[in-house]
């Protein structure tokens, strides 16, 4: 995903009712990227609100599951972040303070909004 750092981007939450799956994210946006701008006052990174949209799903299998939420010093609450995306055989197995899951289907894309 170029221009986007998953390991400290926020999960805001996950939808699994139906395929496709996605992980509505607070984005950390990369200078390569292009929605990127200077971060605002008080933060380190840049961010956007996006999501990581896992397509043509044919089968999810939750690891494990945490249902914590985290809060802010701006007192928002997001599900923690996206520890490591990686291939396993057919399946993308994604990992994180949320949980753990393996997804099959076509490759993950990012939508990202400025």
């Amino acid at each position: 995903m170029a221009g986007v750092y998953l390991e400290d981007s926020y999960v805001l939450g996950i939808s699994e009712s139906s395929e496709p799956v996605v992980f509505y994210l607070d984005a950390v946006v990369t200078p390569e990227h292009s929605v990127y701008r200077s971060p605002r006052p008080g933060e380190h990174y840049c961010y956007a609100h996006g999501s990581l949209v896992f397509p043509d799903v044919t089968h999810v299998v939750w690891v494990n599951r945490n249902g914590s939420h985290y809060t802010d010093a701006s007192r928002d609450e997001d599900l923690g972040i996206i520890d490591a995306l990686t291939m396993d055989g057919g399946a993308i197995v994604a990992v994180g303070d949320w949980g753990a899951v393996r997804i099959s289907g076509a490759q993950p894309h990012l939508e990202l909004s400025e």
